[in-house]
């Protein structure tokens, strides 16, 4: 990270940040000990199982500095995480002080921590110092002492601006602090299977908590088998997640984790699990009385709403909806069953969703923070190429819909030498290859697919990636960076048409290998390049009609590319094709009793082959956050509602209803939230933020409540929306 940077960071102060006191540390850390502690919850029949990608830590030493100017002297109350010293303009301090008084005049404040186990934090509260975003932190202050005994100066010293949540209590520091909340859940149903006490309980639907064992009578191991199915929680052998509890006269162990408490006769396991079904069995001279569970939850709020005529479709939303909050967590994870971590890839499409339903900004900060991690750069996110370019890209979506300038400042140089890393690994034409230790991932795919040479998915991404540099370094004002990642897009853009281009079959192929042009043509490069624009409006229409709409190219089976897929379709104006495909494919998992959605849906599949995957009877998981993506679809591309300038300063709403008699819902935005209702006559809008416009097709001049309506195009037009006040139109249906 270049000085250069980091002193502009210290320029760059949010305005918000100067606020009431907080808990502060150096930027990014917490995410990472706190990501670190997620990701490595995940077992596999009571095996742990960390990530296999690298794994950061947080600094272990930082000093906290500030610069006073006090009219008068004034008293601070002093916390801190770890071991700690204050240096008054220059000076140690004796020991360890909870309290301090400052004179008044110009000072400079220094708190320096140190902490191996957690973030080294501070929380310093006084009547006008308090420890806030505006501080300047470092895990280096390279101040040194020559022969004489004098100080150097610290020029050399790169600087950041604190991180911070909203951790306000000075006597629960962020170590201490759960960003999770529990409620006591009950099942719906028992079921005795054996003769010896064995029980299968159902939850009713998915779920995630820690089951508590009631009433326990006697000595001996309870085993308890989960399963996202009841087939899963009974076979006993290839369940995916299992406990095994011991019960004694002076303890409770968990022979998992070898971690005893004291028996005081219930008990609630100290393990997180995902599961409808949980078969308790306990050995012989032990029994359970009953059985419940602490489910364990993010409390977000739903802000997004939709309903509509159909009420199949009102189901995939609601279940789309309830998957995402079941992945949403401290951070935004893949599925709750089996893996449990935070995955670029899955993170992006998360992001995207929650701006149609939580808008929850901070956590889609923390996920980009920890997925990062710290310099040097040596592999690449979650070892997956597409992953790092997915987690630029992911940047790039932030900006539109919240317009926080702020965190693209703070990230831009981790955002410089991650690129570095990726120019570093590219050929002689400037194109992304796999090399030793990169996983070139795309998709599960159900045909054959080269992950050799250089792929056109992975240019596209690639592309989108330079584009999103330019961006930011637009943003923080870097113009040399600027021009040089303009410049790389603009020539790899150029680059595409030419070296995967099949004129014959009006499509992008899937790889260039030893310079030899691949006979395969398959959706993935060129439903993104749809999508982000890289074509022009007659290229599209030929790649719509040969490829995306075309029965012999391979079809996408997993939810993660059909988010992709479906959205090129609405992109282009088949929203109710879209609204069929939904039905199918959504409709289908809830046709299968899914109460969350799965991984991967195979229509073909019958009874237990939906819960296969990876090798393993019950390897897939029955909630991902993938799954969910018709709350984005029915957000952006039905209610229509999308940011065109950041953060929502415009707008643009053009509602299709697809087939539909009618529907409605909200949109949140960062300070508000627009809503529409719309059928085949009328339409109502209300915007609480921001400006923009009401795109309508109508086969009449519509009328409004406010303003007039000017004519773009056959059939076509547009109502400019500078009100709070809800808006009434009528229209012609077409």
């Amino acid at each position: 990270m270049s000085k250069r940077w980091m002193t502009l960071l210290g320029v760059f102060a949010l305005a918000s940040a100067a606020s009431a006191q907080t808990w502060i540390w150096y930027p990014g850390d917490y995410e990472i000990w706190l990501g670190n502690r997620m990701n490595n919850n995940r077992t596999e029949r009571g095996a742990f199982f960390p990530p296999f990608w690298k794994t950061d830590s947080h600094f272990v030493t930082v000093e906290f500095s500030k610069q006073l100017d006090l009219a008068q002297p004034e008293e601070i109350e002093i916390a801190a995480e770890g071991k700690y010293n204050v240096k008054f303009d220059g000076k140690l301090q004796f020991g360890m002080p909870d309290k301090f008084t400052l004179p008044a005049g110009k000072h400079s404040l220094n708190i320096k921590v140190w902490n191996q186990s957690t973030p080294p934090s501070i929380y310093v509260k006084g009547r006008s110092v308090n420890s806030d975003g505006t501080w300047k932190v470092t895990n280096e202050d390279k101040e040194w002492i020559d022969e004489s005994g004098k100080a150097s100066d610290t020029s050399a010293t790169e600087y950041a601006l604190a991180g911070y949540w909203d951790f306000n209590d000075i006597n629960t520091p962020p170590s201490k602090v759960s960003p999770l909340r529990y409620e006591p859940m009950s099942y719906v149903s028992v079921e005795d299977k054996t003769a010896d006490g064995g029980r299968l309980y159902d939850f009713g639907k998915e779920t995630f908590g820690r089951i508590v064992l009631k009433d326990i009578v006697g000595h001996g191991t309870v085993n308890i088998y989960y399963g996202e199915s009841p087939e899963e929680a009974l076979d006993l052998d290839h369940c995916e997640t299992l406990d095994k509890i011991r019960f004694s006269a002076d303890d409770v162990r968990d022979l998992a984790t070898n971690v005893s408490v004291r028996n005081s006769g219930d008990y609630t396991l100290d393990n997180t699990k995902a599961f409808r079904y949980v078969y308790v069995a306990p050995e012989s001279g032990v029994k359970v009385g009953d059985v419940a569970m602490l489910y364990e939850y993010a409390p977000v709020e739903y802000r997004g709403s939709f309903r509509c005529s159909d009420p199949e479709l009102n189901r995939i939303w609601d279940v789309g909806a309830y998957t995402m909050h079941l992945t949403t967590r401290e951070f935004f994870i893949d599925g709750i069953k089996r893996d449990r971590w935070v995955w670029s890839g899955d993170a992006v499409q998360s992001y995207l969703m929650n701006y149609y339903l939580f808008f929850d900004s901070p956590t889609v900060k923390r996920t980009t923070r920890l997925l990062r991690g710290k310099d040097p750069v040596t592999a690449h996110i979650n070892t997956i190429m597409d992953y790092t370019l997915y987690w630029f890209n992911g940047i790039y979506d932030y900006y539109l819909y919240t317009g926080d300038k702020d965190f693209v400042k703070e990230l831009y140089p981790r955002m410089q030498s991650l690129m570095e890393y990726v120019l570093g690994r590219t050929n002689k034409d400037g194109m992304l290859e796999g090399m030793t230790g990169d996983w070139v991932f795309v998709d599960w795919a159900d045909f054959p697919m080269s992950k050799q040479g250089a792929l056109s998915f992975e240019q596209v991404l690639f592309c989108k990636s330079l584009e999103t540099m330019k961006l930011c370094a637009d943003i923080v004002g870097d113009t040399a960076d600027a021009g040089r990642y303009g410049k790389l897009a603009s020539e790899l853009r150029g680059k595409l048409i030419p070296t995967f281009w099949d004129e014959s079959r009006q499509a992008l192929v899937h790889n260039v290998e030893n310079g030899r042009k691949s006979d395969q043509v398959n959706k993935f490069a060129n439903m993104f390049a749809i999508n982000y624009g890289f074509f022009d409006a007659p290229t599209t229409k030929s790649v719509m009609e040969n490829v995306m709409l075309n029965p012999s190219v391979p079809a996408i089976t997993t939810p993660y590319m059909r988010f992709y897929e479906l959205e090129s379709l609405c992109s282009q104006g088949m929203q109710e094709q879209v609204l069929g495909e939904m039905k199918d494919y959504w409709g289908g998992m809830l046709r299968e009793g899914a109460t969350s959605f799965w991984e991967k849906y195979v229509p073909t599949d019958s009874g237990s082959q939906h819960l296969a995957m990876y090798g393993r009877p019950y390897g897939k998981s029955l909630c991902h956050a993938w799954g969910a993506s018709p709350v984005y679809l029915l957000g952006k591309y039905y209610l229509g509602v999308i940011p065109v300038k950041p953060g929502y300063e415009e707008f643009s709403i053009t509602p299709v209803l697809g087939g539909l008699k009618w529907m409605e819902g909200s949109v949140p935005t960062p300070d508000g939230d627009i809503s529409v209702y719309m059928n085949d006559r009328e339409i109502r809008i209300k915007a609480t933020e921001g400006k923009g416009y009401l795109n309508v097709r109508s086969g009449k001049l519509p009328k409004s409540s406010y303003g007039k309506f000017e004519k773009t195009g056959d059939n076509s037009y547009r109502l400019f929306i500078d009100t709070h006040d809800e808006i009434t139109v009528k229209y012609k249906h077409i």
